[in-house]
């Protein structure tokens, strides 16, 4: 598959010019310098053109079935040293906290000799494919929609550093959710409601085709209440200029509710038997999560409807919550007001506590306005997440387009705030992911990359049935190796069962990919080192349970994924449903500095943020590998390159731009 043929065409901007008006026509001279200059350009046109053939013609070995190299260092309890001293870094310095939202400082924030990055390795780390500004700090999705035609995607935006503060509204906008061209600010806090931030919000149409967005906005006193804005002009697809209602604030919070304490609301959907829309907005009292119901007729007056919608006990200040109903027997999303029979709903929230995004699936009564979990044992906050890694403050959106749901999903930095102003910007969104309900285990919701993601596959590698022993290491030799989709599906030789069923031990995935069981740990490393000092495993590990079942979790290891002390490493992930008859199957995306991964068709998902130091470029490698004692594992494995994303990744060489300006500036010194 050539990747110029699968990748979206970006549709280039308007000119930001005037157009020269007609002059005079150009003298004999003029006109010979003209032919010259016309020459010179058709001879670069024609060096570039073959440049990119020679470029096009290398990918050779699409389809082939490849021959994996075995490497005989098997994975081993040792941690590899990093050169620099160190000590426990001291908790980063709160952002965020003082002004009322959550701690917006991820990573540690002063070791005794921090690493020192180079150019090129901070370089390395901004993403081809993932969705960035071109520069500073990005947090919350807020408000993504279809319109005319186009995806727009708003966010939490700091435009003067890559640290969190002056937050205004960045705004993009897609043909696919994959090429972006980036828009001018479309909010910013100007009024005494928003004077401290202009924060996470939802978009709402109306029947009559209206468009309005519910936000938070911090007063001049901190205080958080909710405002309504719209766009001046519904004749312009890209939505470029926004109002802001003159009565603002529509909400304030309620009595009880603390003034740092009620934030982020919800898309509204409407009932119809009672003429009225309705919204959640997150909360907490004392230590218990809320979220709390509001009807209103025409967006400017609220009232609160019979007290609390849902909590739990001990989770927390609960924000950018989220509410959508699911089909429990078509695979389509649902518009957020759709309700009838064969329908859950799930109610999702982000715990400011721990930093994750929980949800659960239950039942909405409307004329009670109540929901309530299909399994309390696993309520919102308590039970599932959307993603057992880095990843949160997410927001969803109901795509008329497809007929999908799709999520949009923060991604943090983990490394220090030092390395972020070096590098000049932090934090990525993840891969838009479409959500449907697992119909097949009843009591979770599968997550996948959108559709779209696909048209960026070029190179092709194969592998079929790689047996993998014990303890062994296979190279996949599939040639650059930072930015893959990757598809693998793993058999587990049934012998090995009945020899480990007295053997294995108990097993979480905080103990990494170094703790050897019968049945495990065994699956891929991604943006490894030859010598395995720095690699990051994205693997299974089936154990026994108290009740002598066996059960199977999915799992990254951060532990060796960098030599720099100042970047926080850890393990991730849980357990994931596998059914009779199912094989074990991953599939991970690979974009420099971000690894998303999702086990048995999206049903547990993993984020990682990874900065190795020298595992980049042509020295990161892709391996198979086995860590179990007693089983051998056989794997089919599928990889892409991925073409890269011009527009969301800038660093990134432009060999069509590149020309297109070589060429211009030819032309333009022989005139």
């Amino acid at each position: 598959m050539d990747s110029r043929e699968s990748t979206a065409i970006l549709i280039p901007p308007p000119s930001p010019y005037t157009p020269l008006l007609a002059g005079k026509s150009p003298s004999s001279s003029s006109r010979r310098h003209l032919f010259a200059a016309l020459a010179v350009v058709s001879v670069a046109a024609l060096v570039c053109v073959t440049m990119l053939l020679v470029v096009a013609l290398r990918v050779d070995t699409v389809g082939k079935s490849k021959t994996p190299v075995k490497v005989s260092s098997p994975l081993t309890n040792a941690t590899v040293s990093s050169p620099f001293k160190t000590r426990p870094p001291p908790s980063a310095v709160a952002r965020g906290v003082p002004e009322g939202v959550s701690n917006k400082s991820f990573g540690p924030s002063g070791v005794d000799q921090p690493f020192i990055w180079t150019d090129e390795v901070l370089s390395w780390q901004r993403t081809a494919f993932h969705f960035q500004p071109q520069k500073n700090w990005m947090n919350d999705p807020n408000g993504p929609l279809f319109y005319k035609g186009w995806y727009h995607f708003f966010y939490q935006y700091n435009p003067e550093s890559a640290v969190w503060g002056n937050i205004v509204w960045g705004h993009a906008v897609s043909r696919d959710l994959i090429h972006w061209r980036h828009l001018p600010i479309a909010m910013v806090p100007d009024h005494w409601y928003d004077a401290n931030g202009v924060w996470t919000g939802s978009a709402t149409f109306l029947p009559d085709g209206q468009l309005l967005m519910l936000y938070t906005g911090a007063t001049n006193d901190y205080v958080q209440v909710q405002n309504l804005a719209y766009p001046e002009d519904l004749s312009d697809p890209l939505l470029l200029k926004w109002a802001k209602y003159e009565g603002n604030p529509v909400l304030v919070p309620p009595s009880g509710i603390g003034s740092h304490d009620f934030r982020d609301p919800t898309t509204a959907w409407y009932n119809e038997a009672e003429g009225r829309w309705h919204i959640m907005i997150g909360s907490k009292i004392n230590k218990t999560g809320i979220t709390m119901v509001f009807d209103t007729k025409d967006f400017k007056h609220f009232r609160l409807v019979n007290g609390l919608a849902h909590g739990v006990a001990g989770t927390g200040m609960w924000e950018c919550v989220d509410f959508y109903p699911i089909s429990t027997t078509e695979g389509i999303g649902l518009d957020t007001s759709y309700n009838g029979p064969n329908i859950k709903h799930v109610l999702k929230t982000s715990l400011d506590d721990d930093r994750n995004d929980y949800y659960a699936i239950g039942t909405y009564k409307e004329p009670s306005e109540k929901w309530r979990p299909d399994d309390p044992t696993i309520d919102t906050g308590i039970g599932l997440r959307y993603d057992y890694g880095t990843y949160y403050a997410s927001k969803s959106f109901y795509d008329p387009s497809k007929k999908r749901r799709v999520n949009w999903g923060w991604v943090t930095e983990i490394d220090s705030e030092t390395s972020d102003l070096q590098k000049g910007w932090a934090s990525v969104q993840g891969i838009p992911r479409t959500i449907l309900f697992d119909n097949k285990t009843g009591t979770n919701l599968i997550q996948w990359p959108v559709e779209e993601v696909e048209k960026l596959r070029s190179q092709k590698s194969k592998f079929e049935k790689v047996e993998v022993k014990p303890g062994s290491v296979v190279h996949l030799d599939v040639g650059k190796s930072d930015e893959l989709d990757i598809l693998a599906e793993f058999e587990v030789d049934k012998d090995a069962f009945g020899k480990a069923a007295g053997s294995d031990i108990p097993y979480s995935c905080t103990a990494g990919a170094s703790q050897r069981g019968g049945l495990g740990p065994f699956g891929l490393l991604v943006i490894a080192k030859d010598d395995f000092s720095e690699h990051t495993p994205i693997y299974f590990y089936i154990a026994k349970d108290t009740t002598g079942n066996f059960k199977t979790f999915f799992c990254a290891d951060h532990l060796r994924s960098s030599l720099a002390n100042d970047v926080r490493k850890k393990t991730y992930g849980r357990t994931v449903p596998v059914l009779d008859g199912e094989s074990l199957s991953m599939r991970i995306l690979v974009d420099h500095s971000i690894v998303e991964s999702f086990a048995q068709g999206g049903r547990t998902c993993i984020t990682s943020r990874i900065y190795p130091t020298s595992a980049i470029g042509e020295d990161a490698k892709l391996f198979l590998f086995n860590n179990a004692t007693d089983a051998t594992i056989t794997a089919s494995v599928e990889v892409w390159q991925m073409s890269e994303m011009d527009s969301a990744a800038p660093h990134n060489f432009n060999k069509w731009g590149t020309c297109t300006y070589i060429i211009f500036i030819v032309f333009f010194f022989l005139l």
